[in-house]
């Protein structure tokens, strides 16, 4: 498998640290509000990831934290006039439900920053202890100018980033490019007691001291959104290097921007979306198809025309299913003639196809293509004749490949009485030749998201 790393600037084949293993962490959260599209497309990639390396047979360990406290969850807990912890509680709640209806897997472990402050302290003291941080009038500063090679995942120098970078002022730092690891309590500020005084740690350091506490000093995998390349992985690698003195991840993943009608994404603009918005218009489903049908390195421009031409491509692949499923309920068991054997041959031709464009750098665009020109196929040959072997071997081949993008995992629910009533009552009108009451049914059922199919083995109901 070849993966593009940030940090090489280039296609690398993926040899794990421990064969058979993969140790991964990827930036959550900071759970002050609902999260956004631009967050969901790493969550949804990095899951797809994942689940792909189990596919393989890989042991996959998955850390995601939630970030917990920090300046703006400190501002709306104050503004609503709750605690902080009450405040990520309810956000975290709401990012399971969101994530949850993305198909987004949970991780290994979900670690929150407040609940290691114990861990964060000691690995600030072996920073400090090594010439790496100072304390600075209560706050804790990281020294960038002692790390060698801080810069080194932007691929620019500390010169550079100094002048490119909007850095706050503050007399106590030795270099603006300096950053804090803890910092001083304010007036109606949580905090926790520390060498330094009572206070919080930055924003940096919780994800170098989770990360190496459930990964090791050396992880293989680290991913996260363009945007965190600079300054949030820079530091990452600076604290997680700096202390250990050993490479912290092996390899650096990084999805692009999201723009929304080809406009960047901002508040200002008016075009900020949260998942929980989408959700009210779309399946969030639909969402997960939409971000998988580009490579996850390029930019992606969402749009309610571009949601809903993946809707149509969802029905078309829930479809093939729907209708694989029906055939095979009322299927023979049969004699696999020469055409079939034929089409139970090409299927693997189609699993290769999707493995070989997963292990390019995770090409999900192309993946998703080899499944639509199976389904094709499917559709070309799946009929009432054919031999039950053969519809379950298309059946079985679909799913898995879907499964690993993590798709159509939808259940068909079961119909409530009022339904089965109504498609009883038109059956009855069908007999009787009333094919106005019959069509007036039919069309009643259509209005409610379930189309009615009259095939020689009986009625198929399709869910829309």
């Amino acid at each position: 498998m070849k993966l593009y790393n940030t940090l090489t600037r280039k296609k690398e084949d993926f040899v794990p640290l421990v064969p058979g293993e993969v140790r991964m962490y990827s930036c959550g959260p900071t759970v002050y509000n609902y999260f956004h599209i631009g967050n969901a497309r790493p969550f949804i990639i990095f899951d797809v990831f994942r689940r792909y390396m189990e596919y393989k047979g890989y042991k996959v360990t998955f850390v995601q934290n939630f970030t917990d406290i920090d300046d703006k969850m400190i501002n709306r807990a104050n503004e609503e006039g709750i605690t902080v912890k009450e405040l990520a509680d309810r956000f975290i709640d709401e990012y399971f439900k969101d994530a949850d209806a993305l198909g987004i897997r949970r991780a290994t472990v979900h670690p929150r920053a407040t609940e290691h402050i114990e861990d964060i302290i000691r690995f600030i003291e072996r920073l400090i202890e090594k010439g790496l941080a100072y304390v600075a009038g209560g706050d804790v500063y990281y020294n960038t100018a002692a790390f060698e090679s801080y810069g080194k995942l932007s691929g620019q120098s500390l010169e550079d980033l100094e002048l490119g970078a909007r850095v706050e002022i503050n007399e106590d730092k030795r270099n603006p490019m300096d950053f804090a690891l803890w910092k001083s309590q304010k007036p109606g500020e949580p905090a926790w007691e520390s060498p330094w005084g009572m206070g919080r740690p930055g924003w940096h350091i919780e994800c170098s001291v989770m990360a190496t506490k459930y990964l090791g000093e050396t992880i293989d995998i680290h991913s996260g959104g363009q945007d965190l390349i600079f300054p949030h992985h820079e530091n990452e690698i600076a604290q997680s290097e700096g202390a250990s003195g050993k490479p912290f991840a092996r390899y650096w993943l990084h999805n692009g921007y999201i723009n929304v009608d080809n406009r960047k994404m901002s508040k200002s603009l008016g075009n900020f979306f949260t998942v929980r918005d989408i959700s009210k218009q779309f399946d969030l489903e639909v969402v997960r198809l939409f971000m998988l049908s580009s490579h996850y390195r390029n930019p992606i421009n969402f749009s309610d025309e571009l949601l809903r031409q993946a809707q149509s491509a969802l029905e078309r692949l829930y479809n093939a299913k729907d209708n694989l499923e029906y055939l095979l309920d009322h299927a023979q068991d049969g004699e696999i003639k020469a055409e079939d054997k034929d089409f139970i041959d090409s299927l693997p031709g189609y699993k290769a196809r999707f493995e070989a464009a997963m292990e390019d750098d995770i090409n999900t665009a192309d993946a998703i293509g080899v499944i639509f020109d199976m389904v094709r196929d499917i559709n070309t040959y799946a009929s009432a004749d054919r031999p039950k072997a053969a519809l379950k071997v298309a059946l079985d081949m679909l799913v898995e490949l879907t499964g690993v993008l993590g798709l159509l995992n939808k259940k068909k629910a079961g119909l409530d009485k009022e339904i089965e009533a109504l498609i009883e009552k038109r059956q009855q009108a069908r007999k009787e030749k009333n094919w106005a009451l019959a069509d007036q049914i039919r069309d009643e059922l259509k209005e409610r998201g379930i189309i009615l199919e009259d095939t020689p083995q009986g009625v198929k109901i399709v869910y829309r």
